[in-house]
């Protein structure tokens, strides 16, 4: 009669529960792996034996088929060395059975018997509190992370034996501590920008509602010390917000090893270098850059020198807040829920604009730079920003600018206005309004209507940059704690829309 082990394999950053089926027949020694196990699984026979044999234990001389249903979903990873180890013990009895009801197992083994971190530890813990198992057996080096599950049962391991020796009662297992206080160190605060009034005024309505920044400026202006500081200014992470990113890390192996839960908005800055799928998700399906700066900030330096294929893929996580993987071993959605922050020369040579350095780039050059960006991605840019170098004054004897903290209190308080108005079903932030739901939140008076029909009137802007600036109108008078959109709400935002529309690259 077959062994059944409770396990979990990974479906992007999602848990999924797998039954590792266990028998031994009479037949020709060996060990037969079947339900669609990729390489590292069919692997997983050579390092059982071996670790088996070295905690002391008799290797059955049977056919030893292993089964993981469902059948049809296939199986990565190493995870799955751990219960395959505990079936094969159970079914030849050399351990006892009790105390796998209601328990999952997951972990890689070594030769030596050792037990190996894997990814998704969160996730499968999740994944088991959902099918309502008890407790889930796992390396030590792991269970930080997966302690944070309320009502499971986390049980740390270092070695086969230990899990043996806990099966037949002979021995315990370690329960990790409970998580650390998610209190974030940034290293970074915005009172160390000296100068650029306009430019952390962007930033600080940016993040009040959630919305895409584009810095324009010369080099050495301040573009990537100020879009560093994006996620010191953010909302505090939330308890779940953390879950979410942690999961994210953990399936894409960046999660810090005996790590628990992250502590502070991702701050994400790939090389414009970066391939599509990088930036997407791989062939493996893993998550990319997008999904790992999910409720943090994406910052694309050089925003121009980026491929375009990486460009216009960001087009959809912008609109839909998730990115949808399509690949040869199947099709995964990850959440892609991030603030984008990107910086760029408005030339090749970086000068066009420069109050006191002339352009060296003749017209063309300069237009062909910026048709790189495209006019669906730049619609999607809710603030556009110029950015000028900072007087030597502000540099040498200005005093400090304002401090993150200030800053931050501001931008708390205007997401709690959105908070109370969408409700807890609704939009998190205002840049996630669609649709009628935009005209509806933002409620723009009869002179702030005419003002903004002028604009869209004078400036030929789409309806996408329509909505786009009356949602950030909307923020701008959150921060002001107005119910209502005015005429000088819609003047700031309409400001924030079109940094290159002066002669070559000039400022606005």
């Amino acid at each position: 009669m077959a062994c059944v082990i409770q396990s979990g394999a990974l479906v992007g950053v999602d848990g999924q529960s797998v039954q590792v089926e266990v028998d031994l027949l009479r037949r020709l020694p060996s060990v037969v792996i079947v339900g669609l196990p990729g390489g590292a699984v069919r692997e997983s026979a050579d390092r059982v034996r071996s670790a088996l044999q070295e905690a002391g234990f008799e290797f059955p001389r049977k056919r030893v088929v292993v089964n993981l249903a469902p059948a049809d979903l296939r199986k990565e990873g190493t995870a799955f060395d751990l219960p395959i180890a505990v079936g094969i013990l159970a079914a030849s009895g050399q351990v006892d059975e009790g105390r796998l009801e209601g328990t999952c197992f997951v972990g890689e083994l070594s030769l030596e018997g050792q037990l190996r971190r894997i990814n998704g530890a969160l996730s499968l813990a999740l994944m088991a509190q959902a099918q309502g198992l008890s407790r889930i057996v796992l390396p030590l080096e792991c269970a930080p992370e997966a302690a944070v599950v309320e009502g499971l049962e986390v049980l740390g391991a270092e070695t086969l034996e230990e899990v043996t020796a806990w099966l037949s009662g002979k021995g315990s297992l370690q329960a990790p501590g409970p998580p650390p206080p998610l209190v974030p160190n940034h290293g970074v605060d915005l009172r160390e920008v000296r100068g650029q009034h306009r430019a952390r005024r962007a930033l600080e309505v940016a993040a009040a509602g959630g919305h895409n920044l584009l810095l324009m400026g010369p080099p050495g202006c301040g573009k990537t010390m100020l879009a560093a500081r994006m996620p010191t200014v953010l909302p505090s992470l939330s308890f779940e917000e953390a879950v979410d990113i942690t999961r994210i890390w953990s399936v894409a192996g960046a999660l810090p090893p005996g790590e628990g839960l992250v502590r502070q908005r991702p701050f994400r800055a790939p090389h414009h270098s970066i391939s599509a799928a990088g930036m997407g998700g791989s062939a493996h399906l893993r998550p990319g850059e997008v999904s790992l700066a999910h409720h943090g900030v994406l910052f694309l330096d050089e925003l121009p020198e980026f491929h375009r294929p990486v460009l216009e893929l960001l087009r959809q996580p912008l609109e839909a807040r998730e990115i949808r993987v399509d690949r040869a071993r199947g099709t995964v959605r990850f959440p892609a829920s991030f603030s984008l922050v990107a910086a760029a020369n408005p030339c090749p040579c970086g000068f066009a604009g420069h109050a006191r350095r002339p352009c060296v780039c003749n017209p063309s050059a300069a237009e062909r730079y910026r048709a790189r960006l495209s006019g669906p991605l730049m619609d999607r840019i809710d603030l556009q920003v110029w950015v000028q170098p900072v007087d030597s004054d502000h540099l040498v004897s200005g005093r400090p600018g304002e401090d993150s903290a200030s800053v931050r209190e501001r931008v708390e308080a205007a997401r709690d206005i959105q908070r109370a108005r969408f409700g807890p079903e609704g939009p998190r932030s205002n840049a996630e309004l669609g649709g009628d739901a935009i005209r509806e939140a933002a409620d723009p008076t009869a002179a702030a209507t005419r003002l903004l029909q002028e604009t869209l009137d004078s400036h030929a802007l789409s309806a996408r940059a329509w909505s786009r600036i009356l949602k950030v109108a909307r923020t701008i008078a959150d921060l002001d704690a107005e119910s209502r959109v005015g005429p000088a709400h819609i003047l700031e935002a309409s400001a924030y829309r079109a940094p290159l529309s002066g002669e070559s690259g000039s400022p606005p």
